[in-house]
C-alpha cells in the first residue's frame, strides 16, 4: 500500500531541496513561502495583456496558451476569464467556452463584450433564441457594435424572423460601411424570400467591398444559373449571364474548397432555397467536372 508521503518528502521527490539531507534527530520543517495573491494577480493581467495582442495579430495558439496561465494566476477576474474564454471560442470549443464566460459575466455584470460573446457561443450552439437574448442586452449597452449586430442578424434569420434580420445587418452596416458580411447576409435573407434579383444586387455590393472573397461569388453564380434557366445547354452557351455564373463559380471554388461542401454553406447560413439552387448549379457538367477535381 503507497503511504502518503510528507510535506518535506514530497519537496524532496520533487527536488527541490537539493541533494538528500543527512538524518537528524529531529525532522526538519519546510518553510514556505506565503503567496502573494496581489501579485499573482497583476502578473495575471499582464499576461492577459500579452495574449490579447498576440490574439490581434493572429497567433491564437500562443495567445490561449499565456491566456490559460494569466487565468491561473487571476482565477476572479472577469476580464481574463473572458478573453480566455473568448479564445475558445475562437477555436470552436464551445464546452470550455460556455462556463468560462459564464463566470465571466457574474463577475462583469454590465460588460457588453462578455454578453456578446455568450451570445455568439449561443449561436453556434445553434440556439438563436438564446444568442439573441444576450445579443439584445450588450446591444443596449453597446448599440453601434457591427459584430454584435451581425451575430444579431444572424440569430433572427434562423428564427425566421426576417424584418428583423435585415433590420440588424442594415445597422451594421450603417456602423461600419465597409463590413462586407452584413451587406452579403442581407443577400441571403432576400433569396429565402424568393428576390432573387435583390439578393443579387446585394451579393454584388458585397463583392465590391470584398472582391476576394469566394461566397458572393458563388452566391451570385448560383443564383443567375437559377434565373436563366442555365441548366439548358442551348442557352447555357448563348447567354453573357450563363456565362458569368460559371466564371464567377469556377473563381469561388477554386479560391477555397470548401464552399463545395454543402455542410458548409449551411453553417454559413444558407437556406434551403439557395442550397436547393446550388445543388443544379453544381449538377452543370463543367461544374460537375471541377468538384471531381477539388
Amino acid at each position: 500500500m503507497l503511504k502518503r508521503l510528507s510535506l518535506l518528502s514530497l519537496f524532496t521527490l520533487c527536488g527541490l531541496l537539493g541533494p538528500t539531507l543527512p538524518v537528524q534527530a529531529q525532522a526538519l520543517t519546510p518553510y514556505v513561502l506565503p503567496l502573494d495573491y496581489d501579485l499573482m494577480t497583476e502578473q495575471g493581467l499582464f499576461l492577459a495583456n500579452e495574449a490579447q495582442q498576440l490574439a490581434e495579430f493572429q497567433q491564437f495558439g500562443r495567445a490561449l496558451a499565456l491566456a490559460q496561465l494569466a487565468a491561473q494566476l487571476a482565477p476572479n477576474d472577469g476580464q481574463v476569464l473572458a478573453l480566455l474564454g473568448g479564445l475558445y471560442l475562437q477555436s470552436n470549443d464551445l464546452d470550455k467556452a460556455l462556463p468560462l464566460l459564464n463566470r465571466a459575466r457574474n463577475l462583469l455584470p454590465g460588460n457588453a463584450r462578455v454578453l456578446f460573446a455568450l451570445g455568439s457561443a449561443h449561436l453556434q450552439q445553434d440556439n438563436p433564441r438564446l444568442a439573441s437574448s444576450y445579443l439584445e442586452q450588450g446591444l443596449k449597452l453597446e448599440p453601434t457594435n457591427p459584430n454584435a449586430l451581425f451575430d444579431l442578424g444572424n440569430a433572427y434569420f434562423k428564427l425566421g424572423q426576417y424584418p428583423e434580420a435585415i433590420a440588424s445587418f442594415e445597422r451594421s452596416v450603417a456602423a461600419e460601411p465597409s463590413f462586407w458580411p452584413s451587406v452579403n447576409n442581407i443577400g441571403l435573407v432576400f433569396y429565402e424570400q424568393g428576390d432573387a434579383q435583390k439578393a443579387v444586387e446585394y451579393w454584388r455590393a458585397s463583392l465590391e467591398l470584398a472582391a476576394n472573397e469566394p461566397e458572393p461569388k458563388l452566391a451570385i453564380a448560383v443564383a443567375l444559373h437559377a434565373q436563366e434557366n442555365c441548366g439548358v445547354p442551348l442557352v447555357r452557351a448563348s447567354t453573357a449571364a450563363c456565362q458569368e455564373a460559371l466564371r464567377l463559380g469556377v473563381e469561388a471554388l477554386e479560391q477555397d474548397s470548401r464552399y463545395a461542401d454543402l455542410d458548409f454553406l449551411r453553417l454559413n447560413l444558407w437556406g434551403d432555397r439557395l442550397i436547393d439552387s446550388t445543388n443544379q448549379f453544381f449538377a452543370a457538367p463543367d461544374i460537375k467536372t471541377l468538384l471531381s477535381e477539388l
